[in-house]
């Protein structure tokens, strides 16, 4: 997640409280209140009172160790109309595909040059990737970040590339001739396949979930070791788990 900066940082309210709530990274459940006012640059009497008021709504709970993020967070998210909706469309269609290949199955949405992760169906003994629900990734060096950028708006594209291609690993595609050629390949072959991009030991294959005017509003993959998976032999499984998640979500023609 990303954090605010007190020091030039939100001046209102609502900026300030959620300059809070971000600042809790992926792995931790909770933060004291000297840690939170550090990350944030808020003065402690200033955090102490925001946080006393988002306690009162449940955004945030107490614990013996500080705060920690709230069950109405998780209320509220699973509410948002987009999320829902895609969730329940891809979710047979996400079974589907953890069944018939054993690999980890994500579906991811767009967002800015980022990817969103909405779904995680984790293979038992795969590796350890970095996606989590909820959580994000650049969109230039993931499977479904790819597979969405080929299918994208000529401007999503372009902000990727103004943002700069940061080398997440050895493999990351840095060089913006590249990735322009690799998107390419990836609207004629409708999959984009990733190898050791965004992690070290891993690849993956993805296909876009297509809206009815042919540009991606998601995207399906499976990830698995890189010295046992095989993209090329699953592609088509997960192209056809996009493509009935894309006829779905357009509803009858």
């Amino acid at each position: 997640m990303r954090t605010a900066e007190w020091n030039g940082g939100p001046n209102s309210v609502l900026g300030r409280a959620m300059t809070l709530l971000t600042a809790f990274r992926p792995d931790e459940v909770e933060l004291s209140l000297a840690e939170l006012a550090r990350r944030t640059g808020m003065a402690k009497s200033t955090a102490h009172r925001l946080l006393r008021e988002l306690t009162s709504w449940d955004l945030v709970e107490r614990t013996p160790g500080g705060v920690r993020l709230g069950m109405r967070l998780f209320e509220l998210g699973s509410q948002v109309p987009r999320q829902r909706g895609l969730r329940e469309a891809a979710a047979p269609f996400l079974a589907d595909l953890f069944e018939a290949t054993h690999e980890t199955v994500h579906l991811a949405i767009p967002d800015g040059v980022e990817v969103v992760y909405l779904q995680k169906l984790e293979r038992r003994g795969g590796p350890k990737v970095p996606s989590r629900v909820g959580g994000r990734l650049p969109a230039h060096c993931t499977g479904v970040g790819k597979a969405m950028l080929a299918f994208a708006p000529p401007e999503r594209l372009e902000a990727v590339l103004a943002a700069g291609l940061r080398r997440r690993a050895p493999r990351t595609v840095v060089a913006p001739g590249l990735l322009r050629q690799e998107l390419a390949e990836i609207r004629e072959r409708g999959v984009a396949l990733e190898h050791e991009e965004s992690t070290v030991g891993i690849t993956c294959v993805a296909a876009p979930i297509l809206d009815a005017e042919g540009m991606a509003v998601a995207a399906v993959s499976i990830t698995g070791w890189v010295n046992r998976l095989d993209p090329a032999r699953f592609a088509s499984a997960v192209r056809t788990a996009a493509l009935g998640v894309s006829r779905v979500l357009r509803g009858p023609s």
